[in-house]
């Protein structure tokens, strides 16, 4: 008998996916009358506020202090998963989907495992098998694929969606390092103290950018519409509040591997939510790239970690 925990967890990881597929269609919305820094920076904002509270109620419950007094050395380690990682992952997503489909977007959230797994390697110093390799290699030529690549000429402005897509990709990829070095702090700081930490240098980085090369985006925020304002909520909320306290809090309980699984929901979530919403559709290209994408990420989900057990006995 399914025990009623276990469906309540699953539950919550499936309402985490849905909200985390519907970020390219959002992100499309509110980029209706502002820029992709100042489309990033304000729900992410809205969302530190938010987190802070909940740190601070947490700390006064536990009797816990309301500040730590961080080592230098995790100082600068924040600051790289916060500049390398959540600016980099958040500012590319909203840019890159100006220049790209967002179906296509959620299409390539499939080469995260495979990001992840190549992150690791460098930054975690876990072994990078020879498939591994190949299946980096094959994500990267389903990225090209669903640009809509034409390989007759090799001319880089032929893909109509290869600038939006490789922004895309750098963003999974900077998913991928934030998940793979944060780690190292995960060894002395809660889930929460990461998250919110690495808000602060998201803040602090895109606060003057904005500044500098989106000013209008603040003169006009009277003049957002509901739909945009809608969009900015439902991003700071959901996106960067509500999904990420449930999935740290699910992660507690549930294998990492288990969670990592639930993630193949966010291109189903993210294709479906582009089609009602934005009217779009599937092409060949897209398709064939997609299937280059699950074919090296199943490459590492589930052939490599089968020969690793194969290994091991």
């Amino acid at each position: 008998m399914v025990r009623l925990d276990r469906v309540r967890d699953w539950g919550m990881l499936l309402l985490c996916n849905l909200i985390w597929g519907s970020q390219f269609v959002i992100y499309k919305v509110v980029q209706q009358q502002t820029g992709p820094v100042f489309a990033a920076l304000l729900p992410i904002t809205i969302a530190t506020v938010l987190l802070t509270s909940v740190s601070l109620w947490t700390r006064r419950k536990s009797n816990a202090p309301n500040q730590l007094r961080l080592p230098t050395q995790h100082i600068w380690q924040f600051i790289l998963i916060g500049i390398g990682g959540q600016v980099v992952a958040q500012l590319f997503t909203a840019w890159g989907v100006r220049y790209t489909l967002a179906s296509n977007a959620a299409l390539l959230t499939l080469t995260l495992p495979v990001a992840t797994a190549f992150m690791a390697y460098l930054f975690l110093r876990e072994h990078m098998t020879p498939v591994r390799w190949i299946s980096f290699a094959v994500a990267i030529v389903g990225v090209v694929i669903c640009s809509g690549f034409r390989w007759g000429g090799i001319d880089l402005t032929v893909g109509k969606y290869l600038l939006g897509n490789v922004m895309v990709f750098a963003a999974i990829n900077a998913s991928a390092f934030y998940n793979s070095y944060s780690k190292k702090l995960l060894r002395t700081y809660s889930p929460l103290d990461v998250l919110l930490y690495s808000y602060y240098v998201v803040v602090a980085v895109m606060l003057p950018l904005a500044l500098a090369t989106e000013p209008l985006s603040f003169l006009n925020l009277h003049h957002f519409k509901p739909t945009v304002w809608l969009g900015f909520i439902l991003l700071a909320f959901f996106q960067y509040f509500l999904a990420m306290i449930l999935f740290l809090s699910v992660l507690k309980r549930l294998d990492a591997t288990q969670v990592g699984l639930s993630n193949y929901l966010i291109p189903f979530f993210g294709v479906l939510i582009a089609a009602i919403a934005l009217r779009e559709r599937l092409t060949r290209s897209m398709l064939l790239g997609g299937a280059f994408v699950l074919t090296g990420t199943l490459l590492v989900t589930v052939y490599d970690q089968r020969a690793k057990v194969s290994h091991e006995t």
